[in-house]
C-alpha cells in the first residue's frame, strides 16, 4: 500500500457543534484586512488565547457537526492561514467540508473520542483508505476513507490551484 500523504501534528480538541462563527467570528471581517490577520482572532470566543498557543500543522480535532452554522468561506481559509492543514471531526456540516477541500485544508473524518488535548497525530492517507495515529503510532483509529480525487486536490492548495494545473479535472469527481 504505497502511501499518498501524511500529515503529522499536535491536536488541538473541541466539542461538538462548532459553528463557523466560533472558528472566527463574522465581526472579525470589519477588523482585519485578510486571513493572516484574522488568524490572531481564531477560536477565540471559545479560548481567547488559542491563536498564540497554535503551532504550525496542529491539528483541529473536534465532536460532530464541525462548521455548522454559516457558509462564510473565512472560518477555513483563516485556520489554513494559520498553518492549520488538516482537522478530524465525527462529522462535518456538509458546507464546511465542502469550502474545507476547495481550500486546501483536509477534513477527516473519525472517531475522535480518545484524542486528548496535545497528542501527537499522524493522518495517514494511502490507496483509498485513511488512518489515523496517536502516539507516533501507539494507537490506530480507522477513518472514513480520503477519496484520491479529494486528496489530489487537497495537495495542490484547493480547487482553484487544481483547476489552474490540470486545466480542468484530471480524473471525475465523485458526486
Amino acid at each position: 500500500m504505497s502511501l499518498q500523504l501524511s500529515l503529522q501534528g499536535r491536536a488541538r480538541v473541541f466539542g461538538d457543534d462548532i459553528n463557523t462563527d466560533y472558528i472566527i467570528s463574522s465581526r472579525r471581517k470589519r477588523d482585519a484586512r485578510d486571513e493572516e490577520e484574522m488568524a490572531r482572532f481564531l477560536f477565540e470566543d471559545i479560548d481567547p488565547a488559542f491563536a498564540a498557543s497554535l503551532e504550525r500543522d496542529d491539528i483541529i480535532v473536534a465532536g460532530k457537526n464541525f462548521g455548522c452554522g454559516s457558509a462564510m468561506e473565512v472560518a477555513v481559509t483563516v485556520p489554513r492561514a494559520a498553518g492549520i492543514r488538516a482537522i478530524m471531526a465525527k462529522s462535518f456540516a456538509r458546507t464546511f467540508y465542502r469550502n474545507a477541500i476547495n481550500n486546501g485544508l483536509l477534513p477527516v473524518i473519525a472517531d475522535t473520542s480518545l484524542v486528548k488535548e496535545g497528542t501527537r497525530i499522524e493522518i495517514a492517507v494511502a490507496a483509498g483508505s485513511t488512518f489515523v495515529m496517536l502516539d507516533e503510532g501507539a494507537r490506530r483509529i480507522p477513518a472514513q476513507g480520503v477519496p484520491p480525487e479529494l486528496v489530489s486536490i487537497f495537495t495542490e492548495g484547493g480547487l482553484v490551484p487544481y483547476i489552474a494545473k490540470h486545466r480542468g479535472f484530471a480524473v471525475p469527481l465523485p458526486r
